[in-house]
């Protein structure tokens, strides 16, 4: 099953449009809260994180600790669970997925052993969870030398400024997935098995967050940050500590091939998900088929086309020309056209540009003139809650597309370069 579109009906709540969870509803009565923390080879750092959620305002109902496979199990206090799997090399994201299948609660908090929650961490990261189910909500993660002598030290720069710009994410768009962080993570226990946890064939260091944060969005999840539950990693941030090029060079490429969405997709490479997929009707002509394709491809090249048997035979090889009803897994915008369509490449940059406001807007369709384009992320949440106006239309129709005019357009014209 694809988990960007099974349905499942939310457990309570009211969606929110676009991404505000600024109009959130009250919160849920009665939920279970688990706080599931992570952990290798840091048994001090466990302990002392362990000690810190025993003093929250909001106590959590259980703690699992899942183990990636230490040489010697950490040793938990009474009323903690540990889950442990084998050592075989990095495998946070399987581990994460191990402690909330262990987990029985509503809400789940996410956390490393070596970042420390202050008193109002966990309250502060379940209050939206428990108000937006789809929410997935990380949490302000500040550096200190807490095994030293206790300086703090400096904050991730591009990080704080990222939560400044868009209002702790009340303004998030398509490429915000880049700002979040599993080791102060939280959402429900019904969102993360909609979306079926953590990637776990991520098995090196880092990337994992922000496929999982990609998931939620394309599935029309809600994106938050809180800076007020803060927690603390001993010590410095990742771009703080020495570290092999070609590790963070794994990482890039790790996201980049399963995340289709701007800032972290490849940019020319025909690897990945699609960001775009464009559907052409069965009925068109030849003709109006391969110059529609051969124009779209053009200018977007890491595009994909669905189109019927036949045509696919008439395109030829392009691992680009998918299925009439490939699914539509991993892409943010379906443009389903209802004729021929040309355009320059600015036309069609505009034209499937025409809805990137969306994210805070709440528009999620609109009418190119040669069909209608629609972000799947708006009308995935809209299925979901059975609620059409979570995903309207625009407004003002986009006409910088040319339909496909048999008196006047051709292939050889397309070609030739004398057709618009």
């Amino acid at each position: 099953m694809d988990p960007l579109t099974t349905p499942s009906a939310p457990p309570f709540g009211f969606p929110v449009p676009g991404n505000r969870w600024d109009l959130a509803g009250p919160p849920a009565p009665d939920l279970r809260v688990s706080v599931v923390v992570c952990h290798y080879e840091q048994p001090a750092e466990l302990a002392r994180t362990l000690a810190a959620l025993g003093e929250q305002t909001r106590p959590p109902d259980e703690v699992v600790v899942t183990d990636d496979g230490s040489a010697v199990a950490p040793s938990v206090p009474a009323g903690v669970r540990l889950v442990r799997q084998e050592d075989r090399g990095f495998r946070a994201a399987a581990a994460r997925n191990l402690g909330v299948a262990a987990s029985t609660g509503d809400v789940v908090v996410l956390l490393d052993a070596d970042t420390t929650p202050e008193p109002g961490f966990v309250e502060a990261m379940v209050d939206l969870p428990a108000r937006v189910p789809e929410a997935l909500v990380v949490g302000r993660r500040r550096h200190a030398d807490l095994s030293g002598d206790g300086r703090v030290l400096p904050e991730p720069a591009w990080l704080a400024s990222a939560y400044d710009e868009t209002r702790d994410l009340l303004d998030a768009d398509h490429a915000s997935h880049r700002f979040v962080i599993s080791a102060v993570l939280a959402c429900t226990r019904w969102w993360w098995d909609l979306l079926g946890g953590c990637d776990e064939t991520f098995t090196s260091y880092g990337g994992e967050d922000w496929e999982l944060a990609a998931r939620s969005w394309l599935a029309g999840g809600v994106l938050a940050h809180r800076r007020d539950a803060v927690a603390w990693h001993d010590g410095p941030d990742a771009a703080g500590r020495a570290a092999d090029p070609s590790v963070k060079r794994a990482e890039t490429v790790g996201v980049a091939d399963r995340v289709g969405l701007p800032r972290t997709a490849w940019r020319g490479l025909l690897r990945g998900p699609a960001d775009v997929v464009v559907t052409l009707p069965a009925g068109l002509d030849d003709g109006a088929v391969l110059a529609t394709v051969d124009s779209l491809l053009a200018a977007v090249p890491t595009a994909r086309v669905r189109l019927s048997s036949p045509h696919r035979a008439l395109v030829g090889d392009d691992p680009r020309v998918l299925d009439l009803d490939a699914p539509l897994d991993g892409a943010r915008l379906h443009l389903a056209l209802t004729t021929g369509a040309l355009g320059s490449a600015e036309a069609w940059r505009t034209a499937l540009s025409s809805l990137d406001g969306s994210a805070t807007d709440g528009a999620g369709r609109r009418d190119l003139g040669v069909g209608e384009l629609v972000d799947l992320r708006l009308a995935r949440r809209a299925g979901r809650w059975s609620h059409p106006h979570l995903c309207p239309p625009h407004p003002d129709p986009e006409r910088s597309l040319t339909p496909w005019d048999p008196g006047r357009h051709s292939l050889e014209a397309w070609l030739g370069g004398w057709a618009p």
